[in-house]
C-alpha cells in the first residue's frame, strides 16, 4: 500500500464536475479579473471568519505584506513572530523593510511562547505576528491583552488555519487583520496560489484593497506604490465551490486526528499533538505533526542513510515509513532564524533552543479528508510495528 502525505485526487473525483462547470462559465463570461466570483468569495470568507471585510489577493505571502504595509509598518520597525513557520512569515516582514524578531515556542503546541513577548518588545516594536501553526490556534485572549497593553498591532498568520477557532471564535477575527493562504494543500485550497486578508476596520480594508491594485483608489489614479496582487475569477470560482464544504472537510480531519491520537497514545517513542481536548481549541488539523523521541534508529542506522545532523531519529523513521509505503513531510527541518538568508540578524545555533530541538524531531503524518479508514489503520499499524509496540 502506498499512502501519500496529501492527495487531491479523491476530492477532485467528488467535486470535479462542479468545478469544471463553473470554470467553463467563467471562461465564457469573458470576465477574468475582479468579477462576481471574486466578490462572492470575499463575502463568503468574511462571513466564515465573522469579520466585516475580506480582501482577496494573489497569495498568503502577499496577504501578510499588504497587511503590514496597510498598517504602516516599515523601515526600522520590529515585528515579533515565530521562527517555527514557513519562511514567508518572516519574509513578508523583511519585504516591507521591517525586522523580524523571533521568540521561542511552547513545546506543547509549537506556537510562539506568549510568556516571552514582553522581553522581546523594544521602542521599535510595532506589531506581533502570531502563527496559528498546523491549524492549532494560539491563545488570542492573552495575545490581544499583551498587544493592547503595549499599543501593538496584531497580524494573524492564518495560512494553515482556516476553520480554526479560539473559544469558538474564528482565527483571523481577533487581530487588526487575519491573513490566509489558499495554496492547493491548504484546508481550503485553490488550483494555484491565492490569499486574502480579513478585518473589521473599514479604512484598513480600503487601504489594503488599494495597495493590492497598484495603489489605485480609482482608475488610473495612483496615490501610493502598490502591488499587482489580485485573486482571479477562475481561482475564486473554485474556492466558491469548496468553501461551502469546508466545515465537513475539517470535521473529517478532526476525526482522523482523533483516530491517530487514540491509537498511538501508547507509543512511547513519539510525542503526539498536545491539548487536543482543550475546549478552547478549535483545531482544523492542516497537518498532524508528531515528534520522534526514541533513539532506536540511531543504534540500527542503515548504511548510507541520508540524515540531517541532530535529527537522526526522525530522519531514519521517515525513511522506514517510506519503505513501508507511508509517505510523510517534515514541517520544518530548518527554523527561519537559522536560514542563510537571515544570517545578518545575528541568530546562532542555540538562540532558540526549543524551536531548534523541535525542528529536529517533527514529522507530519498523512492527513486529508478523504484518507480512508483502511489507510489510517495501515499507518497506525505500521508505526506500531516499527516501534514494536
Amino acid at each position: 500500500m502506498q499512502i501519500p502525505p496529501f492527495s487531491l485526487e479523491a476530492q477532485i473525483s467528488d467535486i470535479g464536475e462542479e468545478i469544471e462547470e463553473v470554470l467553463i462559465r467563467v471562461f465564457r463570461s469573458g470576465k477574468y479579473i475582479g468579477g462576481q466570483e471574486v466578490a462572492s468569495f470575499e463575502q463568503a470568507l468574511a462571513s466564515k471568519i465573522q469579520t466585516s471585510y475580506s480582501v482577496s489577493c494573489n497569495s498568503g505571502t502577499d496577504a501578510l505584506i499588504l497587511a503590514l504595509r496597510a498598517l504602516n509598518i516599515g523601515e526600522d520597525d520590529e515585528v515579533i513572530t515565530s521562527s517555527f513557520s514557513f519562511f514567508a512569515t518572516a519574509e513578508a516582514i523583511s519585504s516591507v523593510g521591517a525586522r523580524p524578531v523571533f521568540i521561542d515556542i511552547d513545546p506543547e503546541n509549537y506556537l510562539m511562547d506568549l510568556r516571552l513577548i514582553d522581553k522581546a518588545i523594544t521602542p521599535r516594536t510595532k506589531a506581533i505576528l502570531p502563527v496559528h501553526l498546523f491549524g492549532y490556534p494560539i491563545d488570542m485572549d492573552k495575545l490581544i491583552a499583551i498587544a493592547e497593553q503595549n499599543n501593538l498591532k496584531v497580524i494573524e498568520d492564518c495560512a494553515q488555519a482556516i476553520g480554526s477557532s479560539w473559544r469558538g471564535k474564528p482565527v483571523g477575527s481577533f487581530g487588526d487583520v487575519g491573513c490566509f493562504s489558499f495554496f492547493p494543500t491548504k484546508n481550503l485550497g485553490a488550483a494555484g496560489d491565492g490569499g486574502a486578508i480579513t478585518t473589521n476596520d473599514f479604512d484598513l480594508a480600503k487601504r489594503i484593497r488599494e495597495l493590492a491594485i497598484h495603489g489605485m483608489p480609482k482608475r488610473y489614479v495612483h496615490t501610493k506604490i502598490g502591488y499587482n496582487s489580485r485573486l482571479d475569477e477562475l481561482q475564486a470560482a473554485i474556492l466558491n465551490v469548496k468553501v461551502i464544504r469546508l466545515n465537513k472537510w475539517i470535521k473529517q480531519r478532526q476525526e482522523i486526528a482523533n483516530n491517530y491520537i487514540n491509537n498511538l497514545s501508547f507509543v512511547e517513542a513519539i510525542k503526539l499533538p498536545s491539548n487536543s481536548l482543550n475546549n478552547n481549541v478549535g483545531h482544523s488539523w492542516n497537518q498532524f505533526v508528531i515528534r520522534i523521541l526514541d533513539d532506536s534508529f540511531v543504534k540500527n542506522k542503515p548504511e548510507n542513510a541520508e540524515i540531517v545532523v541532530g535529527s537522526e531519529n526522525r530522519d531514519l523513521f521517515k525513511t522506514e515509513l517510506q519503505r513501508l509505503g507511508v509517505n510523510t513531510i517534515i514541517y520544518y527541518p530548518i527554523p527561519i532564524h537559522l536560514q542563510p538568508a537571515y544570517k545578518d540578524l545575528g541568530y546562532k545555533a542555540g538562540s532558540l533552543p526549543i524551536t531548534e530541538k523541535v525542528c529536529n524531531q517533527v514529522i507530519s503524518l498523512p492527513i486529508f479528508p478523504e484518507l480512508e479508514t483502511i489507510q489510517q489503520s495501515y499507518i497506525i499499524d505500521t508505526i506500531k510495528r516499527i516501534f514494536k509496540e
